[in-house]
C-alpha cells in the first residue's frame, strides 16, 4: 500500500536535514503514505516521539502501529494548537513535504488529475466547502485571471478567464471534459499536458488556500521549534519555494530582514543549506516526482 501510495522523495537528505536525536520529538506535517515517518521512527529510540499530521482521509489508512507514533487528523496550519493539545510546547524537528501525493493523482474521483474525466473537486480536506468547480463557476473574470496567472503561471491567463466566464453561462464547468470544451481554443497544441497541469495547479492552490496555509505554518514553526531544532521543507514549484527560502533567510516573506536598535538581525532561523538540495541522477531515474523537488533546511536560533 505504502509504495503505491507515494514514494518518499529525497529521503536520505530529509533525515540528514532533521539531524535526529534518538530521544527527540519530531513532527511530520505531511504524513501521506508514511514513507518519511517510517524512516524517522527507525532513527528514534524507545523514548522518541513522532507526531504526524494529515487531513486527507486516505492518509489515515496508512497510520503506523507504534507506541511512539501519534496521528493528528488536521491540516498543518493548526500545528501549534494540536501540539499543545498533545502536551508538547516545543519539538526537535519538523518535516514538510509539500507535494500532492501520487495516490491523490491516481484517484479519479478526487479531481486532481488531468488524466481522468471526473468532477472538478480538488479538496485535500473532504470537509472543505470550496471545490474547483465552484471556483470556475462563481469567481469573477478578474479573480480567475489572477489565480491562473499567479498560481499557475498560465501564459494566456486573461483570455482563459474571459472564455470561462462567457462559456459557463450556457454550460456550467463541472468536469474536466466541460473545461476542455470551454477552453478548447486556448489550450496550446502540442503542449496540452503542461498547460492543463498549470491550470490544475492554480485551481488546487486556490481551493486549498495553499499559500496562506504555508505561510501560517512557517510562522508557527518558529514558535514550536527548540533552539537548535531543525525545519526541513520540500517544495515542488517556485511559488512554494520562494516563501520557504525567504522565511529561512529573513524570518519573513517579503521585504528585508528586521534589525534591532544595535543593527543585529532579528530572525528565527539560520539557513543550513545556502542553495536548495535537489535529487541526484540515481533518484531522478528511480522516481520522476523528485525532478522538481527542492529541499531547504533551517536551524532555530
Amino acid at each position: 500500500m505504502e509504495n503505491s501510495y507515494h514514494v518518499p522523495v529525497l529521503l536520505k537528505e530529509c533525515m540528514e536535514g532533521l539531524d535526529i536525536k534518538p530521544d527527540g520529538v519530531y513532527v511530520d506535517v505531511t504524513f501521506g503514505g508514511g514513507g518519511h515517518s517510517r524512516e524517522i521512527l527507525k532513527k528514534l529510540g524507545k523514548d522518541g516521539v513522532l507526531i504526524a499530521f494529515d487531513q486527507d482521509p486516505d492518509a489515515q489508512r496508512n497510520k503506523i502501529d507504534d507506541p511512539r507514533f501519534h496521528f493528528v487528523d488536521q491540516n498543518f496550519a493548526f500545528l501549534k494548537n494540536n501540539l499543545r493539545l498533545l502536551g508538547y510546547k516545543t519539538v526537535d524537528g519538523i518535516l514538510a513535504d509539500l507535494g500532492v501525493s501520487s495516490h491523490q493523482f491516481n484517484e479519479p474521483e478526487r479531481g486532481f488529475s488531468t488524466r481522468f474525466d471526473a468532477a472538478l473537486d480538488m479538496r485535500m480536506d473532504k470537509q472543505g466547502k470550496l471545490t474547483a468547480a465552484d471556483v470556475l463557476n462563481t469567481y469573477t473574470e478578474d479573480q480567475l485571471h489572477k489565480i491562473f496567472g499567479i498560481y499557475g503561471e498560465v501564459k494566456n491567463a486573461k483570455s482563459l478567464a474571459r472564455v470561462i466566464v462567457t462559456g459557463r453561462v450556457d454550460r456550467p464547468v463541472l468536469t474536466l471534459a466541460d473545461f476542455k470544451v470551454v477552453a478548447a481554443a486556448h489550450i496550446p497544441k502540442g503542449k496540452e499536458h503542461k498547460y492543463m497541469a498549470q491550470v490544475f495547479q492554480a485551481l488546487r492552490i486556490e481551493v486549498n488556500a495553499e499559500m496562506k496555509v504555508l505561510e501560517d505554518f512557517l510562522l508557527q514553526t518558529a514558535d514550536v521549534l527548540k533552539p537548535g531544532g531543525r525545519l526541513v521543507v520540500m517544495s515542488y514549484h517556485s511559488l512554494e519555494d520562494r516563501p520557504v527560502k525567504n522565511f529561512l533567510a529573513k524570518g519573513k516573506f517579503r521585504g528585508e530582514v528586521d534589525k534591532d536598535f544595535f543593527g543585529n538581525e532579528q530572525k528565527p532561523f539560520k539557513a543550513i543549506t545556502r542553495k536548495a538540495i535537489v535529487a541526484d541522477e540515481a533518484e531522478l531515474e528511480r522516481n520522476s516526482r523528485s525532478r522538481s523537488a527542492k529541499l531547504r533546511v533551517g536551524e532555530r536560533l
